[in-house]
């Protein structure tokens, strides 16, 4: 889908450092894809595939959410540590992921024990890391995201079970009600097909642009009905 170059000097609040979140399934790497070329930024993207220990994950995670966890941590810490190295000032960027929402998952999936130990790395780890002028936080229904994740028919997440899905789309509610580092744009992405119609993406694309010339505050919401779409 091509994406026109939007003029940011227009607009009054230009955030230099957007990261994109939600579950899985969410569509957060396609939109900080799609923002990317609208605005011309940088991407800065998590990568998955990179870990070793994921697919051992999804098909028993009490055995392997330790390891998986750290690895996430450590790449994501290195991400950033290397982003701040290269000046974070000089140049636009946008993300798939938050470094903050790192224990979310380890919440959702460590033991208790295991659970100490991570947050023990973690504080020592996450220091004066750079937090985003804005997060875009994408939920969609427990449903909608198995369909997506099924679908989309990545080798590895075929294993991904429902239950998992719909204990890490409530954390993810939980995180974000409770967050509070960053100005966040919550959408319910149920009705978006932002990989496929550019009618979609423009919808969200201009609720964001109208953030950028009118904030509203730390959260903000978009709620797109089916008819709209």
């Amino acid at each position: 889908m091509e994406t026109k170059l939007i003029d940011l000097s227009v607009y009054k609040k230009v955030p230099r450092f957007i990261a994109v979140e939600g579950p899985i399934g969410a569509g957060k790497t396609t939109l900080a894809k799609l923002l990317s070329d609208s605005f011309g930024y940088d991407t800065f993207l998590e990568k998955p595939s990179e870990n070793p220990f994921l697919p051992d994950f999804y098909i028993n995670p009490s055995q392997a959410a330790l390891a998986t966890q750290l690895f996430f941590l450590f790449q994501r810490v290195k991400q950033i540590q290397e982003l701040k190295q290269g000046d974070i000032f000089s140049s636009k960027k946008v993300s798939d992921f938050l470094l903050d929402k790192d224990k979310l998952f380890a919440k959702a999936t460590l033991s208790k024990e295991e659970l100490k130990l991570y947050e023990q790395i973690y504080e020592y780890l996450s220091l004066n890391l750079p937090t985003p002028d804005l997060v875009v936080y994408l939920q969609a229904e427990t449903k909608t995201l198995y369909e997506r994740v099924m679908h989309r028919g990545i080798e590895m997440e075929k294993s991904i079970s429902y239950d998992y899905l719909e204990l890490l789309n409530e954390t993810y509610k939980e995180f974000f009600f409770e967050y509070d580092r960053s100005p966040v744009l919550i959408v319910n992405s149920d009705y978006l097909e932002l990989q496929s119609s550019k009618k979609d993406y423009d919808l969200l694309l201009e609720k964001l642009l109208d953030y950028f010339n009118k904030p509203e505050g730390a959260k903000m919401y978009f709620n797109p009905a089916p008819t709209l779409i």
